[in-house]
């Protein structure tokens, strides 16, 4: 039986979440008036993004006095790591916010963690011992959002480098069908959404590079620099010398879809023949112990039984 007292603490524990959630609830959610009337103004896309909307800038807002301990000085958006967000495809004002915030909670947090769990379960520990735990999960937490910025970038490149020739199959096309080569850029840009979605988008702001007035051997290099792909780079070089050296964009758009629709299946092979040796260590370490755990264990233990009488017989 619970006494009064617990029931009393419990109570206020339970009024105390509750009220912290529908607090949280009622900052963060989206204004039912706005929402209602940009719906009944007919536009559902704006009532979804205002709905979202308000959820975004008030998380930002929240997070963003803890961004401010791992930010690094002024001028860091001239430096490799505003590159690095460009090519993982955060382009929005909010990420760095985010990114620096996750950082600085991340470093403070599991610190955190260790000493709630150590001291729920009253783990004897040094305090040279606690000090080390303290100062490596800081570094790990800290240095987290970093490996997660590099696997995003590194699988947005594969993307990027497994659906590029499809896209330059559909430029070879438009511009032996009679399209100039910036409009060819736009049109390649509209067609390709369907295969990717981050292709599309560094297409189309190539298109609208073009149309702001870029000239095109910027708006491409502008657009190899954005996705740092080895395939990228060689086919901004060859269309900016067809460009100055007056050659045909068709014959070489041709030539060059041709190679890298080569290299992409050489690239495939080399991967399917890797997949032997990768799989030889799971079978040796993993797979034939079970299985000759499975398959020799009941006779080992038939063999055992039956010398077992011998052997305490002599």
């Amino acid at each position: 039986m619970m006494s009064i007292t617990h029931v009393f603490l419990l109570s206020l524990v339970f009024a105390a979440v509750a009220g912290a959630t529908f607090a949280t609830t009622a900052y963060l959610g989206p204004s039912r008036m706005k929402a209602r009337l940009r719906q009944i103004a007919g536009d559902t896309d704006v009532a979804s993004s205002a709905a979202e909307g308000p959820w975004k800038h008030r998380i930002v807002e929240a997070i963003s006095p803890a961004s401010k301990l791992s930010q690094p000085s002024a001028g860091w958006q001239d430096s490799p790591l505003r590159l690095r967000f460009m090519r993982a495809g955060w382009r929005d004002d909010s990420a760095p916010v985010v990114f620096f915030a996750t950082k600085t909670i991340f470093a403070l947090a599991l610190p955190l963690v260790l000493g709630f769990v150590a001291g729920i379960g009253a783990v004897p520990m040094a305090f040279n011992a606690v000090l080390a735990l303290i100062v490596a999960l800081a570094a790990i937490g800290y240095y987290l959002p970093n490996l997660y910025l590099r696997k995003r970038i590194a699988d947005r490149q594969q993307e990027l480098r497994a659906t590029f020739p499809d896209a330059v199959d559909l430029m070879t096309v438009a511009v032996e069908a009679g399209l100039a080569l910036n409009a060819s850029i736009v049109r390649v840009g509209q067609e390709i959404g369907s295969h990717s979605r981050a292709l599309e988008t560094e297409i189309r702001l190539v298109g609208l590079e073009l149309r702001a007035g870029a000239t095109r051997e910027q708006a491409l290099r502008n657009f190899a620099l954005r996705i740092g792909v080895e395939e990228v780079d060689v086919f901004v070089s060859m269309l900016i010398q067809a460009h100055r050296f007056g050659t045909s964009i068709a014959d070489s758009l041709r030539v060059h879809a041709d190679a890298m629709r080569t290299k992409r299946s050489l690239r495939a092979e080399e991967t399917a023949a890797k997949i032997s040796l990768k799989l030889l260590f799971p079978l040796v370490f993993c797979i034939f112990p079970s299985m000759m755990l499975v398959l020799l264990g009941p006779a080992f233990i038939s063999i055992y039984r039956a010398f077992l009488p011998v052997a305490a017989g002599s």
